[in-house]
């Protein structure tokens, strides 16, 4: 395939006009009938595709792009459900009323599609479908009855215990767009509801020093609207502020609250164009509990050092006969001696640890067995007629088809080491269009990846004055391919460079730039762990 056709397949995947088959599958049984169901595991949580389990269910649902909300329809009700929020919203098609479910986390948004946390949300699907839905998360297997689901009465009947708030639809007869507040103490938290007579398209939340900030822009405000407020659950007062032409309502939360998600649900049937804003407190424990076992899975307990080429595979040859493999696997044990003294609760693990042959594929798998949360493979660059063309410098490379013709001869030099293993057919898969929609499957732990390259590129133009950055760039390498985590691969310099070799060759340019590497890992980890963290 020639170099303009690759790149066209390129910019068709990243505007979303071909979509890599990157998703897993949930097993659906309903009735006779077999099929299966997206999902994506997300810090432990099971999330599945709306759409699909719309289809499944009862072939009918809506998606609105711009509100990134998608209707589930069946027969006698209709399930709103909005991305990146926790509100579900179940209207009725008899009667013109609403109720409002409040999850715990919020939905996704992939791909034009909207995620659901399963273990939380189906109940009320179940309650919308109305049938008895049974979902086994260690079997990923989900089967659909025609039993009568038997939960609509004890959902209703402690609207407390429910966290449910029931909504006639009314005319609204005021003259400024905020009308009104109502607040409601759940059992998970506290629900804030900011009461509109038209839909507000410019708001934002934030919290600070135990005070909750709604903005609102270009709105006006009934003066009226604290007349009848009373503290209730983690509001203790509220303040209405005008700023720079615009208005600023302020809560002050009791200690220890956060605000948790904000939403605004509308339509033109049954909803309101209200903004609702959430405010965890000590009643999630448990869910934060179980969570957090689920978070331990994520913790950034082992990392994974690969030593490229090796054995009877020297890589590339540099000045004076300098092996690649050599180079590479000085850098990994001095890296592996600086990540102990650092970080010594994190295993560190060498894909080799001597002079030893590994097939590409092996070493993902190493990465994988171990349950690696960081993967990086250490190489040298080279070129072939240094006397004619002599670069040099350092370059860190992400799992991306090559942009341009430097980036796929790099990445030419690095794969051609399946010449030494015994099978090279399972590598055939892994060509053109196979290979983009491989690489691209690697794009849930992208934002990672992009992070670490950032934090290294950044610390190598501070900490290695020997050897010039050449920046973060893109290739398609088949060693990180196998890895299922966010992953890099360092060229550390040209080795047919006669300065960078020698720097590389010596043992304090091996031992900089491995404590360079390190100290990147070091401040990746706490950029990582703040953003796995739940309490955020």
């Amino acid at each position: 395939m020639k170099l303009k056709h690759l790149l066209i397949i390129l910019l068709l995947l990243l505007e979303g006009t071909i979509l890599p088959q990157r998703l897993l599958k949930i097993s659906v049984s309903k009735g006779s009938e077999k099929t299966h169901l997206s999902y994506i595991v997300r810090k432990g949580i099971t999330y599945v595709s709306a759409k699909e389990l719309s289809e499944i269910l009862s072939g009918n649902y809506y998606y609105n792009p711009t509100a990134q909300k998608v209707e589930m329809k069946f027969s006698n009700y209709n399930l709103k459900i909005t991305a990146k929020n926790q509100f579900f919203v179940l209207s009725s098609k008899n009667k013109h009323d609403k109720n409002i479910f409040q999850i715990p986390i919020s939905t996704l948004l992939i791909r034009n599609d909207i995620f659901l946390p399963i273990s939380y949300s189906l109940k009320y699907i179940e309650l919308a479908y109305q049938k008895k839905i049974i979902y086994n998360e260690k079997e990923k297997n989900l089967i659909i009855t025609e039993s009568p689901a038997n939960i609509f009465t004890s959902l209703t009947s402690n609207k407390e215990s429910a966290d449910i708030v029931f909504h006639k639809k009314k005319e609204i007869n005021s003259k400024y767009d905020i009308y009104g507040i109502e607040i409601s103490e759940m059992t998970n938290g506290t629900l804030i509801r900011i009461k509109a007579k038209r839909k507000i398209n410019m708001f934002r939340t934030s919290i600070l020093e135990g005070k909750l900030f709604l903005f609102l822009s270009g709105v006006s405000v009934n003066p009226d609207l604290l007349q009848n407020f009373h503290p209730t659950g983690v509001v203790k007062n509220i303040k209405i502020k005008s700023v720079k032409g615009n208005k600023q309502i302020e809560f002050t939360l009791k200690n220890g609250n956060k605000i948790s998600n904000s939403m605004q649900s509308s339509s033109k049937d049954v909803d309101s164009d209200d903004i609702l804003i959430t405010i965890q407190n000590g009643a999630l424990s448990k869910f934060v509990k179980d969570l957090s076992a689920e978070q331990a899975k994520w913790n950034f307990d082992v990392i994974v050092i690969d030593p490229g080429h090796g054995g009877k595979d020297p890589g590339t040859i540099g000045v004076k006969k300098l092996k690649e493999k050599d180079i590479n696997l000085s850098i990994a044990l001095e890296l592996r001696k600086f990540l102990k003294q650092k970080m010594p609760e994190v295993k560190v693990v060498l894909t080799r640890s001597n002079d030893k042959f590994i097939e590409l594929m092996e070493r993902g798998k190493i990465a994988n067995k171990n349950r690696g949360k960081l993967f990086i493979s250490i190489h040298a660059n080279a070129v072939e007629k240094p006397w004619i063309n002599n670069p040099r410098g350092f370059e860190v490379y992400l799992l991306r088809p090559g942009r341009t013709q430097e980036a796929i001869r790099v990445a030419e030099v690095e794969n051609s080491v399946i010449d030494f293993e015994k099978d090279k057919e399972k590598y055939k898969s892994l060509t053109d269009e196979n290979f983009i929609l491989v690489s691209m499957a690697h794009s849930a732990y992208m934002h990672y990846s992009e992070k670490l390259a950032e934090i290294l590129d950044n610390n190598w133009k501070k900490e290695v004055k020997a050897i010039p950055s050449r920046g973060v760039k893109q290739a398609g390498f088949y060693v990180l391919i196998g890895a299922s985590m966010p992953s890099i691969l360092i060229e550390t310099g040209f080795i047919t460079n006669s300065k960078d070799a020698k720097y590389l060759r010596s043992k304090k340019g091996q031992q900089q730039v491995a404590r360079t590497i390190c100290n990147s890992i070091v401040s990746y980890r706490k950029y990582y762990e703040k953003e796995i963290s739940i309490d955020k």
